[in-house]
């Protein structure tokens, strides 16, 4: 391999790093908080989001999508908000706070 297309390799790897230690979507966008107890689009795991039975339930109502996709278990790991940063997700900040409010909702009841 030529020396300047090793370079070049080396410099998208350098260029992915940096930008896997600094996200696009923790620079765009504002955190949604979330309600004590309730799962939380910005810090909780889709796996564990996906574990407990009310998250669960508004995720089946609200993304559909995402319970079905064939690579679930390779991003249940990553959260809503980081997820978001992919078009194919179709998770906007909009879409975000409403399933954020329906997380709050479903951890106020009993």
């Amino acid at each position: 391999m030529p020396k300047i297309r090793i370079l070049t390799l080396a410099a998208g790897l350098s260029a992915l790093a940096l930008g896997a230690a600094s996200p696009l979507w923790a620079q765009t966008s504002t955190p949604i908080p979330a309600a004590p107890g309730a799962g939380s689009v910005e810090s909780t795991s889709i796996g564990d989001l996906l574990a407990n039975a009310a998250d669960h339930a508004v995720l089946a109502k609200d993304m559909p999508k995402l319970i079905d996709y064939p690579g679930l278990d390779d991003i249940k790991g990553m959260t809503l908000r980081m997820i978001s940063a992919y078009p194919e997700a179709e998770l906007d900040d909009a879409k975000l706070k409403a399933i954020q409010a329906d997380f709050d909702a479903a951890a106020k009841k009993p």
